[in-house]
């Protein structure tokens, strides 16, 4: 390799993907707003990827990438004119709504990508590598640590403070009833389940369309447009 030649890892793909998505969505569009999230997240990812022993590199990066891919792949499903899964068909179809506010993009954003992407993606990657969920859950756990911190300076950021007037806020009721750290719980055992319905492919495609519109219809509560 030339010196001062730029290594591209497949994180730093994905990373490009997302960064070209910020640069053409106007600021307001609730899939921008989840995207700015999502792309914050994979980059500090990246930087711990990097940072972290090198033994453990190829299932992070395996992992992490398939699971944005889902995501990406979502995206360009709509600028294709197809439709995305059910999980996040409430964000594209509510992208504009002027009653929804930016902390419910990318609560709704995060929902469908933790509650149903990220099941899937466990077991795209267990595919990849030739193992079992057991072998990927320190690195399915860094995600959720990584998902949890952003998750906190969303509500830190976008949603109001806890005095007495904010507090009848419908937003502040309507976040407080999501929990990421539910999500990811509930993704882990979907995977896990995912994996062993393997062998049984009618099995396996009725679970992931109810998971998918289960985890849509959390979504499209998440979206409910609020009074200013």
């Amino acid at each position: 390799m030339a010196r001062g030649e730029q290594v591209h890892t497949p994180v730093d793909r994905v990373v490009s993907r997302m960064r070209a998505l910020d640069s053409v969505l106007p600021r307001r569009d609730g899939v921008a707003v989840f995207n700015r999230v999502y792309l914050a997240v994979t980059t500090e990812a990246g930087r711990r990827i990097d940072a972290g022993p090198l033994g453990g590199k190829g299932a992070a990066v395996t992992l992490n990438v398939v699971f944005a891919e889902r995501y990406l792949a979502a995206v360009q499903a709509v600028s294709e004119g197809r439709c995305p899964p059910a999980c996040w068909r409430p964000l594209f179809q509510f992208r504009h709504h002027p009653g929804v506010r930016p902390l419910q993009f990318a609560l709704a954003g995060i929902n469908a990508h933790i509650g149903h992407d990220l099941a899937l993606a466990v077991v795209d990657a267990c595919r990849t590598l030739g193992c079992g969920p057991a072998r990927l859950e320190d690195e399915f756990e860094q995600v959720g640590d990584l998902l949890v911190s952003l998750e906190e300076r969303i509500r830190e950021d976008l949603m109001p403070g806890p005095d007495v007037l904010q507090l009848a806020d419908p937003l502040t009721h309507l976040a407080g009833a999501w929990s990421l750290d539910r999500a990811r719980g509930a993704a882990w055992t979907a995977a896990r389940a995912l994996w062993a319905l393997r062998g049984l492919p009618d099995l396996t495609e009725e679970f992931t369309e109810r998971l998918d519109t289960a985890v849509g219809l959390a979504g499209r509560m998440l979206l409910t447009p609020l009074p200013d």
